[in-house]
C-alpha cells in the first residue's frame, strides 16, 4: 500500500458530503494495518491541529467551513412553492460571513410540519460548498420521549401507533406498561431509552381517550405540540372569590350604549363599540375592552399558566382557551346588562381617518346589546328586528360612518388587501366532519376589524409617547411584520410576469404596489392564484420589542392591544399602559412589574412559539377532520387545482372539500420530471407535459388516514399534463442531475441505464429496445449460470451484425 499524506486524506474530506470518521477514512484510502491506522490517527490529529479540519462531537470530520452531519437548524424561509430553506441555529453572520443554505428536504411522501423560525435536529448532506440539503430527525419545540398514537392490541402483544405522519416505525408495549389502556385508546407514550432492540419500546403514562371519541382529533393535534387540554387544579382555585370591582376610581360608561358584535357561535365577548359624530365632522370612538389585568396579575398563578399557554387555540370543534372559562366566559365576557370592568381607549378621528387624539381610562361598562355580524349587516341593509331597530340611530349608523372613514384612510395608506375565500368546516353532535361551506365577509366584520385596528395603533402610539430614552427597558410588545424578501419577491415578480403583469424591481416594494397587482387582477380567471402567489410572498408576523412597523397594515406603530383573553400579548400591552399612565386605584398591582418589564424581549420571543404551535395544532387538526371526511371515498375521484410544486411532487387543493392532498412525484410513472422553480412547473424531460401551479387537475384519492391527517392522490385523465393557457411553456431542462427515473422524488443523481433481469432498461418502452434505434434489444430469458472465469467474460466480443 502507497503512503498515505495529508494531502489525500485532506482531499477525500473535502470532497466529501458529509462528515467522516476515522474509520471512513480508512476504508475509503484502503488503510489496513496496526502502524498505518497509527500514522492515520496522527495526521488526521495535525490537520486538526492546523485547522484543516475540524472534529466533531461523535468523532466526525469535516472541512472547517462544513457543517456537522446532524446539526441544529432553524428554519428561515418558505418559498412561494412551499419549499423550505434553513440556516444553522447558532451562526454569527459577522464572524463567520453569510450562512450555508440548507433545504429541508420531505420525509418519505410527506413534509415536516414546520413554520419560519422552526427549530429541528437534521441530518445534513452536503451539495455542494455552500449548499446542504437536510432530514428532519425532530422538530424541537415538542416534548422529547414522547409519542402521542392509537393503541392496538395485536397476535404478538401491544402496539402504539404514531398519529404523527412522519412516524417511521411503531412502539411495543409490554403488558406492564399498558397504564389500563386498552385497544383502540388514544394514548401518550414515553419512549424506553434501549439500545440494541429491534423494536422501540415505549410505556404509556397517559389515556387521553377513545379513537372514536368526538375530541380525539383536537386531542391529537393539541397534544402533539406540547399544549395543554384542562387547566391545574390550582389554576382554578385562583378564579374562586374573584369578582367584578366596583365603579369608585374609575370611568363609569355604563349608560354609553357600547354594544359587541360577534360571530353567531362566539362564547366570550371581550370588545364593544360605539362611534358619534362630533359638531365639527369628527367622530368620536370608543373600544371598550375586558380588564383581564385586573383580575390575572403579573407572576401569580394565573399569570404564569397563561404566559405558558401564550394564547388560545381555535379547533373546527372546540378552543382550547388560555384563561380558565370562570375569566373567559364569565367575568371578563362583556355579556349585556351586566358590569364589567374594562380598560377603554377613546379616540378621535377625522374626516379623512386621522387619529387626531386618545385617550386611556379603566372604566366599568354595561354592554347594551350582544349582536351578530349577519344581523347588523342585515339592519344595515334594511332588515332590522327587534334589537336592532331602536339602535340604528344611536350606534349603528354612526358605527358605519366612521366605518366609511376608516375604511377610506385604509386603501389610501395602501394596507395589503388580499382576499382570498374562506372555508368553515361543519361538525356534527358527534364531533364529526359533514362537509365546507364557504365563510361570508360583510361590512360588519370589516367595521370591526377597523375599530380593532385604530385601538391598537392609539396603544403602540400611547406607549412610544411614554418611553424613557434614558431606560433600557422596552415598555411596549409591538406587533411587527417585516416586507417580503428581495428573493420571494423575484420569484413573485417573474411569475407575475408571464400574465403581463409587471412588479418594479427593487427591494422597496410598498404594500400598496401589490394592491395595483390585485386590482389588475380582480377580472382574471387566475386572480385566486395570483392572490396566493402574493401572500406566501409574506414574511411572518411576530412579537418584538423592536418596532420595525407593520407592513401589511401599512402602519409604522402597532401593538395588540384588543383581545386580553386569548393573547398573553395584549395583556402585557395591557399592563404596560395601566403602569405608563397610572390608570385606576390598583395600578401598581396590575400595571406591568418591573421584573417583568426586564424579560420582555424573552416573553415576546416565547409567544411568538405559542402562536406558531397553536398554528401547526389548528392546521394539523383540519388535515385530520378534512382526512376523516375524505376516508369513505378512497378511490373515488375529484376536481381540484395544484396548490404547490416541490421537488417531491405536487399538493392539490380539491375544489369541493378544501382538502389539501399530495401527489407523490414517485406515483408519476409516465415520464421524467424535474423541478422548473422559476416557473413553479413538474416538467417532463422526455414528453414535455408540464404540471404548473394553479391549473386544474383530476386526482384519484389513494390514501386518506384520519390519525395522521395525511391526504395521498394520484392523477388521473390528465394526458396532456395540466398548465395554464397563455403562460410561456418552461423549456424542458437539458440535464438536471436528478429525477432521471420516472418518479423519482430524486436526491442523488442517478448514474447511467440499470437493466432489468433480462428485460429493458428501466426508463424505456415496453418493447425492450434501447433509446438508440438498431442498438440492438435485452433478451426477457433468464441467464444460464456460467463458469467462465470473470476476465475471459468481459473480453468476449459478440459477433457483429451485417
Amino acid at each position: 500500500m502507497a503512503t498515505i499524506t495529508p494531502k489525500d486524506i485532506l482531499d477525500l474530506i473535502t470532497a466529501s458530503n458529509r462528515p467522516l470518521t476515522k474509520r471512513d477514512v480508512a476504508q475509503k484510502l484502503k488503510i489496513k494495518g496496526g502502524e498505518n491506522r497509527v500514522a492515520l490517527k496522527q495526521i488526521l490529529k495535525q490537520l486538526v491541529k492546523d485547522s484543516a479540519i475540524v472534529k466533531h462531537d461523535g468523532g466526525a470530520y469535516s472541512i472547517p467551513e462544513g457543517l456537522p452531519g446532524v446539526t441544529i437548524i432553524a428554519v428561515s424561509e418558505i418559498t412561494v412553492d412551499g419549499d423550505v430553506f434553513a440556516a444553522p441555529d447558532e451562526w454569527d453572520v459577522q464572524s463567520q460571513g453569510p450562512a450555508p443554505r440548507i433545504e429541508v428536504m420531505p420525509d418519505k411522501k410527506h413534509f415536516p410540519n414546520v413554520t419560519e423560525t422552526t427549530r429541528s435536529l437534521a441530518r445534513l448532506t452536503k451539495v455542494s460548498a455552500e449548499f446542504y440539503e437536510a432530514h428532519i430527525i425532530k422538530n424541537l419545540d415538542v416534548p422529547e420521549n414522547r409519542v402521542l398514537g392509537l393503541l392496538r392490541m395485536q397476535k404478538n402483544g401491544a402496539v402504539l401507533q404514531p398519529a404523527d405522519k412522519k412516524a417511521r416505525h411503531d412502539f411495543d408495549v409490554m403488558n406492564n406498561d399498558l397504564n389500563g389502556a386498552e385497544d383502540g385508546d388514544l394514548v401518550v407514550g414515553e419512549v424506553t431509552p434501549e439500545r440494541g432492540i429491534r423494536n422501540k419500546k415505549a410505556r404509556i403514562i397517559e389515556v387521553l381517550g377513545r379513537r372514536d371519541d368526538p375530541k380525539a382529533i383536537s386531542l391529537i393535534s393539541l397534544y402533539e405540540v406540547g399544549l395543554k387540554d384542562g387547566f391545574p387544579d390550582a389554576v382554578n382555585k385562583a378564579t374562586e372569590g374573584l369578582k367584578v370591582p366596583p365603579a369608585k376610581g374609575r370611568e363609569d360608561l355604563r349608560d354609553v350604549p357600547l354594544v359587541t358584535i360577534d360571530g353567531a357561535d362566539a362564547r366570550d365577548f371581550d370588545d364593544a363599540v360605539f362611534a358619534e359624530k362630533l359638531d365639527n365632522g369628527d367622530y368620536h370612538l370608543i373600544v371598550a375592552i375586558a380588564d383581564v389585568s385586573y383580575y390575572v396579575r403579573a407572576n401569580e398563578t394565573l399569570d404564569i399558566e397563561a404566559q405558558s399557554r401564550g394564547n388560545s387555540t381555535y379547533f373546527p370543534d372546540r378552543v382550547v382557551p388560555m384563561l380558565p372559562e370562570a375569566l373567559s366566559n364569565d367575568l371578563c365576557s362583556l355579556r349585556p346588562d351586566e358590569d364589567r370592568a374594562t380598560l377603554v381607549v377613546h379616540m378621535t378621528i377625522d374626516a379623512h381617518g386621522k387619529l387626531k387624539d386618545y385617550k386611556f381610562t379603566r372604566a366599568l361598562i354595561r354592554s347594551h346589546a350582544r349582536l351578530i355580524y349577519e344581523q347588523v349587516q342585515a339592519a344595515k341593509d334594511g332588515q332590522t328586528d327587534e334589537k336592532t331597530a331602536p339602535l340604528m340611530d344611536s350606534v349603528i349608523n354612526p358605527l358605519y360612518e366612521a366605518f366609511a372613514i376608516l375604511d377610506k384612510a385604509r386603501q389610501k395608506r395602501g394596507a395589503l388587501e388580499i382576499d382570498l375565500p374562506e372555508t368553515q368546516i361543519l361538525i356534527n353532535d358527534a364531533g364529526d366532519m359533514t362537509g365546507v361551506k364557504p365563510r361570508t365577509r360583510l361590512d360588519a366584520h370589516k367595521l370591526i376589524e377597523e375599530f380593532m385596528v385604530l385601538a391598537n395603533v392609539a396603544a403602540a402610539t400611547a406607549l412610544e409617547a411614554k418611553h424613557d430614552a434614558t431606560s433600557r427597558l422596552p415598555n411596549c410588545v409591538y406587533r411587527i411584520h417585516d416586507k417580503p424578501s428581495y428573493d420571494k419577491l423575484d420569484s413573485v415578480r417573474d411569475f407575475l410576469g408571464s400574465f403581463e403583469l409587471d412588479l418594479p424591481k427593487g427591494q422597496n416594494i410598498q404594500s400598496g404596489q401589490l394592491n395595483g397587482i390585485l386590482r389588475q387582477a380582480r377580472d382574471m380567471e387566475y386572480k385566486e392564484l395570483i392572490s396566493i402567489m402574493i401572500l406566501r410572498s409574506q414574511s411572518q408576523a411576530v412579537y418584538s420589542v423592536d418596532n420595525i412597523g407593520h407592513y401589511g397594515l401599512a402602519l409604522q406603530k402597532y401593538a395588540h392591544f384588543t383581545s386580553p383573553i386569548r393573547r398573553y400579548a395584549d395583556l402585557l400591552v395591557h399592563r404596560s399602559l395601566i403602569k405608563a399612565y397610572k390608570l385606576g386605584p390598583t395600578w401598581g398591582k396590575d400595571g406591568l412589574q418591573e421584573e417583568q418589564q426586564a424579560r420582555l424581549e424573552e416573553i415576546a420571543g416565547h409567544i411568538s412559539g405559542t402562536e406558531r404551535n397553536s398554528m401547526v395544532a389548528e392546521r394539523n387538526a383540519t388535515d385530520r377532520f378534512v382526512a376523516g371526511y375524505l376516508s369513505e371515498q378512497i378511490g373515488a375521484k375529484f376536481e381540484g387545482k395544484i396548490s404547490g410544486v416541490t421537488r417531491f411532487g405536487l399538493f392539490i387543493r380539491l375544489n369541493e372539500s378544501g382538502a389539501d392532498g399530495l401527489v407523490p412525484m414517485r406515483s408519476m410513472k409516465d415520464d421524467f420530471y424535474v423541478h422548473d422553480e422559476k416557473a413553479h412547473a413538474l416538467v417532463g424531460k422526455r414528453r414535455g407535459k408540464v404540471f404548473r401551479l394553479g391549473a386544474a387537475v383530476t386526482v384519484k384519492l389513494k390514501e386518506a388516514d384520519k390519525m395522521t391527517g395525511s391526504t395521498v392522490l394520484e392523477l388521473v385523465d390528465n394526458p396532456n399534463g395540466a398548465d395554464i393557457p397563455g403562460m410561456a411553456k418552461p423549456q424542458i431542462p437539458h440535464d438536471s442531475g436528478r429525477n432521471d427515473k420516472p418518479g423519482r422524488d430524486g436526491r442523488k443523481p442517478f448514474k447511467g441505464r440499470r437493466k432489468h433481469k433480462g428485460g429493458a432498461p428501466k426508463g424505456n418502452g415496453s418493447n425492450g429496445q434501447k433509446d438508440n434505434a438498431g442498438a440492438g434489444h435485452y433478451s426477457k430469458k433468464k441467464k444460464k449460470k456460467t463458469t467462465t472465469p470473470k476476465h475471459k467474460r468481459r473480453n468476449k466480443q459478440k459477433k457483429p451484425q451485417n
